[in-house]
């Protein structure tokens, strides 16, 4: 568990499986910069059997509220291309956006897997006009690298990525 001041971030739990079902297939909650593929309940439930949402290359965390309900989730990936993490995120309810708990998760999850991965690159991969993902990654010190044209395939359309990173010698204690 990581502790913030209003949140944590945790590891996925079996009682969680409801909610984040729940979550994970509400398209309406992910507004149009994030995937709409819709995860079935016993994808959910095998996937965590599997490896509870952690493996060596890949995670998820729960992002936590003070009074123990969750408000979002954020994770990170390898793509298998380079040696670094991706990472991702979601505030499940829209009225909860825009008050820092990303920024905030998303340096708590830096920090944590340049102490514990031997890794030297996280990205973020952001829709051009999800301005609320480039301030998140404009506040945690990701430089912006450029433009991936057409690269994500998203209702209907293949749209293109606008690539952010961090380095970790850029992170600041």
């Amino acid at each position: 568990m990581i502790k913030a001041n209003s949140f944590v971030l945790r590891t996925v739990s079996e009682a969680d499986l409801p909610t984040l079902h729940a979550h994970q297939t509400n398209i309406a909650n992910r507004g149009s910069h994030l995937g709409i593929d819709i995860p079935s309940e016993t994808e959910i439930r095998k996937r965590f059997h599997e490896d509870g949402y952690w493996g060596p290359d890949n995670g998820l965390f729960l992002i936590v509220n003070n009074a123990g309900a969750p408000i979002g989730q954020i994770w990170f990936f390898k793509p298998s291309y380079w040696n670094g993490y991706e990472l991702g995120y979601l505030i499940y309810d829209v009225n909860e956006r825009g008050k820092g708990v990303i920024t905030e998760a998303a340096r708590l999850l830096v920090r944590y897997l340049f102490d514990t991965k031997l890794v030297n690159r996280i990205q973020l991969c952001i829709h051009p006009d999800n301005k609320a993902s480039r301030r998140v990654a404009e506040k945690c010190g990701f430089t912006h690298e450029g433009m991936a044209r057409g690269v994500w395939f998203n209702r209907g359309k293949h749209e293109p990525l606008e690539i952010y990173s961090i380095l970790r010698h850029e992170v600041i204690d």
